[in-house]
Order: structure tokens, then C-alpha cells, then sequence
């Protein structure tokens, strides 16, 4: 029997599968591949029956059984083609056991012998380096498996390529790592924007804490220009980021094959996705939006618009910072600390307020609009701000003196970085991370200030959540101003950013 290695995921845990491959005895030449394999695992018989004629190589006479082990975990992926083929070629004596067995093996094989791309090459690789094993994998992916320190890497294009490596007519060279290419110019700069100097205040805040934020305002307001202006604030990712983003996209198939995830996502999610796009999920628990947007931002434009069930999914999330996949067989778990932003009009119409342009129905039609999205979600978002309407003359009528007066993303980047860094060598965390605990250490109120909080909680019926919210984001703004203590004026403004009641834009 030949025994070789390869994987499967349990969200960003690998487990090790053993690829067994047995031949009997002569007689009717069969293919059996068993081991709860999934639809996909099974079609691999015909995939590498082809690539065995595609070699001139005929399949033994003999019953062949592939084993994947062990036999109570579910199975699903293309990627076993390679090891079920290299086990078949073993047992040949094609290939050698003893060397390939100190392999993991993974990769999809087309019709004519080529290895094809396969998704999670990366958290292979770091599996594989832990344990002391090398990879083979498809040469489209070796630069993904350099980039986890992976030295031992076989990355063939077609099967002949390691058929030819294992004999000496062929030597596989190591492939060059990617390289992290950071390009915060993409997100566009934020001195484009006309006026907002209240949303863009509230914006840098965001930034600075990793607080979660809500724009409302009339159409063409500029809701969704801040939201993309504020990756181009945030700090450059760090490697632990870089890598653990990267496996997400790697597991999703969704890594591109020239660069890891070395800017911040930004997920723009229509209102439109499904529970399980935003999520994640499906018969192989891929990641979703929001595991996507894991160090990044998760921009929900419409919001009322988004199925409610699926806005409720956020909830767990944005508390604990990983979203569960639950299935019939087993729970996976993906990493899901973003920052959610998310915009609205303030009625259908959006002209809430504005005699010319709103419909008849107001404002009663606003109210209904606005009740879409639960208490619950809405008091887990930090930020409430009020996005007011531009005028296009005011656009037109800029001078180049105000112009220049605007900040840019690199202006504002700098306080956001300063900020962070303090959060950091405080309490190793953002802001908007704190648990209870950790907050009452970071947020020290004196009569005084303890006195103004509760009374402002209680005349705007605020919840226990939103009344440790604005501390974190009081926290934040004397971070930003470079102070170790919270003071009035820290407060005062971060009181303005929570809602009062229900329904207030307007309503």
C-alpha cells in the first residue's frame, strides 16, 4: 500500500488527509476512491485517468482503491487529483514513495497532465513548515507557498515536470516569493472631498479607534467617496496581517497569483447578498464577505435595503471579531476583525427635509424606513453621522487657496498612526476592542465627568452597550489629541455621535 500526505480545511486549520492507494489482485481493471469523498473527489478517477493517457501510460489491470483517511471526515476539493495520481505512480514505480511521502501534495490535474491552480496553497505551505514536511504544489501557486518561509518546494506545471524531478532529468526550482505591494494611493485621497468637515472628523476618528461607522444623508452627498477614502487613513498592514488575510483569500480562491493581501480590503457588499455571501458558507464553508474583509473595511451601502436576517449576522462578528459556520457535520470558524462602515438615506426618497424634493409621504415612510435595521445592530455601531448635502456651486466655486486648505489621506494617516500606537503600547489593542475590564483601566472619569455621562445616557435612553460605547470613542479622541486622560470635551463630542432615539434623522 502507498501511503501519501495532503490536506484538508477546517476554516484556516489544516488537517492532515492520508492518501492510501492500493492495487489488487488481476482481474476487471476498477477505480474506487472511498473515504466520505465528496462529488468533486470522486470525479478525480476520470481526471487522472485522462492525465495517465495523456503520459501513455495505461492504467493497471488490476482493482485500484484509493483511501482517504481518516474515514469519519468529510472530504471535498479538486486538489486531491495530484496525491491520488503520485500514490497511482508509486505504485507503478514511476515515482518513489519514500521521497514524496515527506511531502504534502496538493493540486487539481487537467485532461493533459497540467497542474492546475488549487485554492489554500498558502495555509498549506505554513501547515507543511510547522511540521517539519515539504509542499508540491501547482507551479502557479509555488510563489504563494515561498511567501510562508517554505524553502522545501516543489512547484511542477505538468506531471512530467516532477516525473522528471525524481529521476534527475529535471531539477524544480525554488520559486521566488511574492511580494507585498502597498499602493494606499488606490483608495483615492481624502483632500478630494468638498466640505463633510464633520464627517471627515468622524471618519479620522473611525480610523483611529477601529470604530464602526454610519453615514446618513441624501443621495449624492458624498457617503460612499469618504467610505473609500478611508483605507487611504488607515496604517499600512502589518506581516501578521498581510499573512492571515492572505490564507483567507488563499482558502477562498480568491489570492491573486501576482501579490499577497498587502492593502487593506475593501468589501463593497450590495444589498442584494445573499446570507451566506455575506457570511460565508456552501457545501466547502468557503469565507465571505465578512471574513474577507478580516484587517479590512466591510462598506454596506443602502443598509435598510440588506435582508434583515443577514444584517443580523454582523451582531457576533463585530463582538467578537471571527464569524461560526455551522453545518450539519462539522463548524468552522473564519476571522472576521473589520470595520464595518455603512451608509443610508435618511427615507426611501432621500430627500428627508427638503420641501422640493421630498415625496408626499413623509414622514411617516422615513420612520418605517429607518425601523429596517434592528436597535441591536445599530447600537453596535460607534458612529452616527449626519451627511449633509453639497451644493454643486459650492463644488465649482472652490478656490485653489481652500483647496489646499483641505487635509489629505497622508496628513490625516499620520494622527491615525500616532494614535494607534499609543492604543497599542497602552493596551495592545484598538479602542473599539476593549472589553469592560480593559476599558474602566483606559477610561478613568472623575465625579465630574461620571456625573455628565450618566446624565446625557439618561436623557437620551441609552443601553449599557451604548454607554460603554462612547467611552471607547472618548478614548479615542484624546488618543488623537495625544492625551493620556479623557476630559470634557472628549466626551461631549463623543456623545454627539450616538443616536438619541429611533428615527431622529428627520423623524
Amino acid at each position: 500500500m502507498i501511503s501519501l500526505n495532503s490536506l484538508i480545511f477546517n476554516g484556516l486549520d489544516a488537517t492532515r488527509i492520508e492518501v492510501q492507494v492500493q492495487l489488487g489482485g488481476m482481474g476487471k481493471q476498477e477505480f474506487n476512491i472511498i473515504g466520505l469523498a465528496d462529488r468533486a473527489v470522486k470525479e478525480s478517477a476520470e481526471r487522472v485517468r485522462n492525465a495517465m493517457i495523456a503520459l501513455n501510460l495505461s492504467m493497471p489491470s488490476k482493482k485500484l482503491t484509493v483511501n482517504l483517511a481518516p474515514s469519519d471526515v468529510e472530504k471535498s476539493g479538486s486538489h486531491f487529483d495530484l496525491p491520488i495520481l503520485c500514490g497511482i505512480l508509486c505504485a507503478m514505480g514511476i515515482l518513489p514513495e519514500e521521497a514524496l511521502s515527506k511531502y504534502v501534495i496538493m493540486g487539481e490535474i487537467g485532461l493533459n497532465g497540467a497542474i492546475q491552480k488549487s485554492n489554500g496553497i498558502l495555509p498549506a505551505s505554513v501547515w507543511a513548515n510547522k511540521n517539519g514536511l515539504g509542499i508540491i504544489c501547482p507551479a502557479e501557486n509555488g510563489p504563494e507557498a515561498r511567501w510562508a518561509g517554505h524553502t522545501d518546494i516543489l512547484a511542477p506545471a505538468h506531471i512530467l515536470d516532477l516525473i522528471n524531478h525524481f529521476r534527475g532529468t529535471q531539477v524544480l526550482p525554488v520559486p521566488s516569493a511574492m511580494t507585498p505591494k502597498h499602493n494606499a494611493a488606490a483608495a483615492g485621497d481624502l483632500s478630494e472631498v468638498h466640505g463633510q468637515a464633520a464627517a471627515k472628523r468622524a471618519l479620522e476618528i473611525a480610523a483611529a479607534g477601529g470604530h464602526a461607522m454610519l453615514m446618513v444623508g441624501p443621495p449624492g452627498s458624498g457617503k460612499t467617496m469618504l467610505a473609500s477614502r478611508l483605507a487611504g487613513i488607515l496604517p499600512e498592514m502589518t506581516p501578521g496581517e498581510i499573512l492571515e488575510a492572505s490564507m483567507i483569500y488563499s482558502v477562498a480562491g480568491q489570492l491573486n497569483a501576482q501579490s499577497l493581501v498587502s492593502v487593506r480590503p475593501f468589501r463593497s457588499v450590495h444589498h442584494t447578498a445573499s446570507a451566506v455571501a455575506l457570511a460565508g458558507g456552501g457545501a466547502d464553508a468557503k469565507p465571505g464577505e465578512i471574513s474577507l474583509a478580516h484587517s479590512g473595511i466591510l462598506f454596506l451601502d443602502e443598509l435598510p435595503e440588506f435582508q434583515r436576517g443577514t444584517l443580523e449576522i454582523l451582531r457576533q462578528p463585530m463582538e467578537l471579531g471571527k464569524i461560526m459556520i455551522s453545518r450539519a457535520k462539522r463548524t468552522v470558524a473564519y476571522p472576521a476583525r473589520f470595520q464595518l462602515i455603512a451608509a443610508m438615506n435618511p427615507c426611501p426618497c432621500g430627500h428627508l427635509g427638503n420641501a422640493a424634493l421630498a415625496c408626499s409621504k413623509a414622514p411617516r415612510c422615513a420612520e418605517a424606513y429607518q425601523n429596517k435595521i434592528s436597535g441591536p445592530l445599530l447600537d453596535r455601531i460607534d458612529l452616527h453621522v449626519d451627511v449633509d448635502a453639497v451644493n454643486p456651486w459650492e463644488m465649482s466655486a472652490v478656490t485653489p487657496a481652500e483647496a489646499g486648505a483641505r487635509e489629505s489621506s497622508a496628513t490625516v494617516r499620520a494622527r491615525v498612526v500616532a494614535a494607534r500606537e499609543k492604543q497599542l503600547h497602552r493596551q495592545g489593542k484598538m479602542n473599539a476592542h476593549l472589553d469592560g475590564k480593559e476599558l474602566d483601566a483606559a477610561v478613568a472619569l472623575n465625579t465630574e465627568l461620571t456625573e455628565f455621562l450618566n446624565n446625557a445616557a439618561e436623557k437620551m435612553g441609552m443601553s449599557a452597550r451604548g454607554y460603554q460605547r462612547i467611552k471607547r470613542i472618548a478614548r479615542t479622541i484624546a488618543d488623537l489629541r495625544g492625551s493620556d486622560a479623557v476630559e470634557m470635551p472628549d466626551l461631549a463630542e463623543a456623545i454627539s455621535y450616538r443616536p438619541i432615539k429611533r428615527g431622529k434623522y428627520g423623524v
